[in-house]
């Protein structure tokens, strides 16, 4: 009976959602076009706390001490839900994102990732590996690039494998890591469900940053293993 109700409310609360993004892309766009990028941020802070409001949910985030004002991160988090993306904008609005193409291809939300210089990752050709290293080296320099190093959502809690792109980033760029744990997102909507439970709670667990010093005299395994064994410390996703 509470999955049908929780069915039966998701399909208003996702005709909401995407109502409220359709307004927020166009005010992108707009201010986008005026190069007022401060302004972009600020919108997509509200955008992405205000999705969350909509459910009724309040996200937890622990650790905000651990981010230095105005620090370039490589920000890793584990992969659950299609909202994971609005918990890191709930708290860090001005990043860079690298993650699946097909994302992009999302009507709306995919417009909204390319206003705010989303970097598909697309088939690892040379050619391709080498313009999207660039693109985010690039990206990196002015600001925080955000990583799902999974590569896809979670089909049941637990984490993926981490694939290495990451480290080119680490190793071209010498930037800091900052992991993040997502807990409840899976059980809020995961990839294989269509509805939202209204009862999971959300947490974000910012870590305590990785330096990229104490890194790079690991091979690269240890470095996967290194971050994600931070990442899972505090995941209590099942």
């Amino acid at each position: 009976m509470r999955r049908r109700i929780h069915l039966l409310v998701s399909i208003p609360v996702f005709i909401i959602l995407y109502s409220y993004t359709v307004l927020t892309v166009v005010l992108i766009i707009i201010f986008s076009l005026f190069k007022l990028k401060r302004v972009v941020y600020a919108l997509l802070y509200v955008w992405a706390n205000a999705v969350f409001l909509m459910m009724g949910k309040r996200v937890r985030i622990e650790g905000r001490q651990h981010i230095v004002k105005k620090k370039k991160y490589i920000l890793i988090a584990n992969h659950t839900s299609m909202f994971d993306i609005m918990a890191i904008m709930s708290f860090k609005p001005g990043v860079s994102w690298f993650g699946k193409e097909n994302l992009t291809k999302i009507p709306l939300f995919g417009t909204m990732l390319k206003m705010v210089d989303y970097i598909p990752m697309k088939l690892a050709t040379v050619k391709n590996t080498r313009l999207m290293l660039e693109h985010l080296v690039h990206n990196a320099a002015d600001k925080t690039v955000a990583i799902f190093p999974e590569g896809t959502r979670t089909k049941d809690g637990k984490m993926n494998p981490f694939y290495r792109g990451f480290i080119y980033l680490l190793k071209a760029t010498e930037t800091d890591i900052l992991p993040v744990t997502l807990n409840g997102f899976y059980s809020l909507k995961p990839k294989n469900r269509f509805s939202i439970n209204f009862r999971s709670k959300l947490e974000v667990i910012i870590h305590e940053p990785i330096s990229s010093e104490s890194l790079l005299q690991l091979e690269d395994k240890k470095i996967i293993d290194k971050v994600k064994t931070v990442i899972e410390s505090a995941s209590k996703e099942t």
